[in-house]
């Protein structure tokens, strides 16, 4: 068990310095020399070669944390290791693990309800999102750009919610994320539609097409001939002649239908014939072929446009509007931007940066915010941040073990102080005496309440509620369930085994696979 236990501090030792706006980047190298530069705690674990089982338990405990509500990975697993080392301190002195677990499920009930009662209640108005987003966005290395960036992830957000203000609810799979280096990350953009990394079938089809109606196939426009086992026996040079003629034919069809249907903008999730682009940028129609299922489905989202499997299925009402669709070269790479449609439920970010490893981190950031911006929608409740919340906890957590008779109280009290490791380790990385700064936080809580928190750039202890740094309670709530879960699978663990690949039991009667009876 104690081996257990090391591996899984191990690894929350690795990312512990990585936490809070003064965290510390780690430099990933794998084994063909690629770097990878960060202070995201989900990439960090995503990226660890590991082999011990219980390590590997850890990082998905991270991976979980993140697709459920997007941030608070070190967190999880910061907690998770200081849940495991206090457990360790317990064990030590003679308590069996089994009343420890016991003592963790007691504090982790009475910790959900603590975040009921501390949550403070929220509008997803515009500065109060920002906030969020900026809170999410300290320290991950896009500083001196934060402001622009949480304005455009605001509102990427914003536009893709549905629902009345009671009942909101966001789908961030409509949000497109284009990433190309060469600029400056103040240049990222956000596109009220959506860009697609494509260029026009062909050269002479216009660039820029106003007020756009918009037709999506998901069929190719070609001549589809016979079935692939027939044979076509040609011995007259009329008939070669009438093959190709009826080929054109078919493809004018095509073109036909569009024209009729009002389209002067076509995408094709597959191939377009080269006749048929000829045909169509001779109409002065932009066509682009090949397009991501996943792209389809946005500009339709975007424009309102119906997806056909057929093009004889085209006509005016399958057809989508933007008021502006124009190819841009962005340094070297041609795109498509589709924009200004009429209430649009899709939205691109076109992230832009110096390196590429500068925009796969603000790539990182702003993926971080698409989930805890719907978090804070969703449950309207948020918290003060900077360790407010956990020393919020720890306090009440103290009271509570109080009332408890029984050896399980010391399990609890175990469980309020390993909290408390995320203040410690937010002033320690800020380089302030992590005791300190626990003791002042403790004493300000106790006259203030769950609002104070440490400001890790001044060094004081204040309400941070006031400075406007708050994280949803969904994310912090989620990490200290997942953190306690996490150490209670691994303190019913006493031993790893080898196991050879589980065989199923054969009922009688049967045969095993590649037998015969």
């Amino acid at each position: 068990m104690r081996m257990n236990i090391m591996a899984a501090r191990t690894i929350a030792e690795t990312v512990r310095t990585t936490l809070g706006p003064m965290g510390m980047d780690k430099m990933l190298v794998d084994s063909l020399g690629d770097v990878l530069v960060t202070n995201d705690g989900a990439t960090i674990m995503r990226e660890m070669d590991v082999k011990h089982p219980i390590a590997k338990m850890m990082i998905e405990v991270a991976r979980t944390q993140e697709a459920s509500v997007g941030d608070g990975t070190t967190t999880v697993v910061v907690m998770a290791g200081e849940l495991l080392k206090e457990a360790e301190a317990l064990i030590d002195l003679g308590i069996h693990p089994v009343v420890i677990s016991k003592g963790y499920r007691m504090a982790l009930e009475r910790c959900l309800e603590i975040f009921e009662e501390i949550g403070v209640t929220i509008s997803d108005d515009l500065p109060t999102l920002r906030a969020i987003a900026l809170t999410t966005m300290t320290g991950k290395g896009v500083e001196k750009a934060k402001d622009h960036l949480s304005d455009i992830v605001v509102d990427a957000v914003r536009s893709v919610s549905d629902g009345e203000d009671g009942a909101r609810r966001v789908d961030v799979n409509f949000i497109k994320t284009e990433k190309k280096e060469g600029a400056a990350v103040e240049d990222t953009e956000l596109v009220r539609g959506v860009v697609l990394s494509k260029e026009k079938a062909h050269v002479s089809m216009p660039s820029t097409v106003l007020q756009a109606k918009i037709a999506l196939v998901n069929s190719a426009l070609e001549y589809k001939g016979k079935t692939v086992d027939a044979k076509i026996s040609v011995t007259d040079p009329s008939q070669l002649k009438a093959f190709f003629q009826e080929r054109v034919s078919v493809l004018k069809g095509i073109v036909a239908q569009v024209k009729k249907a009002g389209a002067n903008v076509i995408f094709a999730e597959k191939g377009i014939d080269d006749y048929c682009v000829y045909l169509l940028a001779k109409e002065g129609i932009l066509a682009v072929r090949r397009v991501r299922r996943s792209d389809m489905e946005m500009l339709a989202k975007a424009t309102g446009a119906t997806i056909v499997n057929n093009i004889d299925e085209l006509d005016e009402t399958s057809l989508g509007y933007a008021g502006l669709i124009e190819e841009k070269n962005i340094d070297g790479t041609m795109m498509v931007f589709v924009q200004e449609c009429r209430e649009p439920k899709a939205a691109s970010i076109l992230i832009r940066g110096g390196t590429k490893h500068i925009v796969d981190e603000v790539e990182r950031v702003i993926e971080d915010c698409f989930g805890t911006l719907p978090a804070a929608i969703l449950t309207r409740k948020v918290l003060a941040g900077g360790g407010s919340a956990e020393v919020e906890l720890a306090s009440r957590l103290r009271q509570f073990a109080e009332g408890v008779e029984g050896i399980e109280r010391l399990g609890i009290a175990a469980f309020a102080r390993a909290l408390e490791v995320i203040p410690k380790a937010l002033a320690e990385n800020a380089g302030y005496n992590p005791l300190e700064i626990l003791v002042e936080m403790q004493s300000l809580n106790a006259k203030m309440g769950s609002k104070v928190g440490f400001d890790a750039f001044t060094g004081k202890v204040k309400d941070l509620y006031e400075e406007n740094v708050i994280e949803p309670l969904l994310v912090k709530k989620q990490a200290v369930i997942s953190a306690s879960e996490l150490a209670l699978m691994i303190l019913r663990i006493n031993d790893i085994i080898a196991a050879t690949k589980l065989s199923l039991p054969i009922p009688e009667g049967m045969s095993a696979p590649g037998k015969m009876q």
